[in-house]
């Protein structure tokens, strides 16, 4: 389950950077609630067609097993670590 530790550690620093080191606080912000959820409907599309298509596969071992739109759920987490860490520096940069 080495992708899953990765994705839930990214997760955890990406929190950590938003609400206490950047101190920009999105995950307080309706704005970034209603980004993502736009953001998110085509992050599953995305998952769906890597993994569907087997231009991405992941090895059983590294993973949980659930998947949702055919990709892993630690996906999800990934995505979102990623978004909150963009849009954190992004709004950081901007002030």
């Amino acid at each position: 389950m080495v992708y899953t530790i990765i994705d839930l550690v990214m997760l955890v620093i990406a929190i950590i950077f938003d609400l206490f080191i950047l101190n920009t606080r999105l995950l307080r912000r309706k704005a970034f609630w209603v980004a993502y959820a736009i953001l998110f409907p085509f992050q599953l599309i995305t998952n769906w067609w890597l993994t569907h298509y087997n231009v991405v596969q992941y090895s059983t071992n590294a993973i949980l097993g659930i998947r949702i739109a055919s990709a892993p759920v630690e996906d999800i987490f990934f995505g979102f670590s990623l978004i909150l860490l963009v849009l954190s520096i992004w709004v950081k940069q901007k002030k």
